[in-house]
């Protein structure tokens, strides 16, 4: 996927997180991660705490959450995992 801003990447996880969500969800999900990658040099990245997510943001869409790292010199947006906001920081 690919926006004016930045390039999107889905690792597997993400990937697979996202197939196993509904299709409302899926789609607010990819709605976000667009919006993020067209957007991203006009926000401020919300980092996640805690040594093992050093270098992790989150996307909020709704009641769900993107975990994303970012490499401005490439403009990439690599997407590691999706889910709801309940679990996911126990899927890292």
């Amino acid at each position: 996927m690919v926006g004016p801003g930045y390039e999107v990447e889905f690792r597997p996880e993400a990937q697979r997180d996202l197939a196993a969500q509904d299709k409302r969800v899926a789609q607010l999900v990819i709605d976000r991660i667009r919006w993020l990658a067209e957007h991203f040099d006009e926000i401020r990245p919300e980092p996640l705490r805690g040594r093992a997510w050093r270098g992790v943001f989150k996307l909020r869409a709704g009641a769900y959450r993107v975990l994303y790292t970012v490499s401005r010199e490439r403009r990439i947006v690599s997407v590691h995992r999706v889910g709801h906001r309940k679990d996911i920081y126990r899927a890292g």
